[in-house]
């Protein structure tokens, strides 16, 4: 619990600060995990999805905060096959960048990104094979660890990331963890094994990763917005603020976290079929919206 509660609270200090209101329109979403279209991309299958669901925030004025884990560059080495595995994501992201309304928090599968190099590197350019010419994509970005959102007129401060700080395997040892991933992991899981250091994949680790984030919590009377164990949270009554916006990457469709007028809610987007037969892709309400100050612990 110590090194956790210093992870997170290290985290707190260094956090970038945004203001919002009663007028912000803000969706998390986490853990897309984009691959490079291969057999062991989970993100393919809901890649139509998440378009739809983009368009949507683009279109209704939101922010989009990317809450980690948003390209997998553990099990992918290369962000250009990643890239081009997801075109319309990625025209659809730099649509919400280049109008100031994108917000890239790195995990523990893109923790690369911390590194400016990197980013500059990769990321700010890609080559437009078609055209043979470098393409501006994020220009100038600045992927973070980690966001303290400040309502403007009561003060309240909700922390914000992706959720592997304190996790061993996916934080101190995060290097061994990707190579065994890369190079082992990645096939296993294809056919079936899981990852036994993944809380996304093992439940007694995710329970672990919970309760340690629900202590910090609680010592520190904040209310937390992550990812990282793939489940969803949105606290019952009487239960610590600890809200976890699920993943992108599950078979029943993609979950995430809304916060407008001055409301958070816990929302899930679905392929589905009408009476007619036609497939159309709908957001569903799974719990709230309750008032963000009911949350203030202070």
């Amino acid at each position: 619990m110590a090194y956790t509660n210093r992870r997170l609270t290290q985290a707190y200090h260094e956090a970038k600060v945004k203001y919002f209101d009663e007028n912000s329109k803000i969706i998390f979403f986490s853990d897309s995990h984009r691959g490079d279209d291969s057999l062991s991309d989970e993100f393919i299958r809901n890649q139509t999805l998440m378009l739809g669901a983009l368009q949507y925030y683009y279109k209704e004025g939101f922010t989009y905060i990317e809450n980690g884990d948003g390209d997998d560059l553990w099990e992918h080495a290369h962000f250009k096959h990643i890239r081009a595995a997801h075109t319309d994501i990625f025209t659809i992201m730099k649509k919400f960048y280049d109008a100031g309304r994108y917000i890239m928090i790195y995990g523990n599968h893109n923790i690369f990104m911390r590194n400016r190099l990197y980013v500059k590197a990769y990321y700010y350019y890609f080559h437009d094979e078609y055209k043979d010419e470098d393409v501006e994509l994020f220009k100038g970005i600045r992927p973070i660890e980690s966001l303290v959102l400040k309502q403007k007129k009561t003060g309240q401060e909700i922390l914000v990331l992706h959720g592997h700080q304190g996790d061993l395997m996916n934080d101190q040892l995060w290097f061994v963890n990707m190579l065994l991933l890369r190079y082992f992991w990645r096939f296993m899981h294809v056919v079936g094994f899981r990852n036994p250091a993944s809380p996304a994949k093992n439940q007694a680790k995710r329970h672990k990763v919970e309760k340690q984030y629900t202590k910090w919590i609680a010592k520190h009377r904040m209310m937390l917005i992550c990812g990282h164990t793939h489940r969803m949270k949105f606290p019952k009554k009487g239960q610590l603020p600890y809200f976890n916006s699920g993943c992108c990457i599950h078979t029943k469709g993609i979950s995430g976290i809304e916060i407008q007028n001055n409301e958070i809610m816990l929302v899930q987007w679905r392929v589905e079929a009408d009476d007619s037969g036609v497939l159309r892709i709908r957001r569903h309400v799974i719990r709230g919206p309750e008032p963000v100050e009911k949350f203030d612990m202070r």
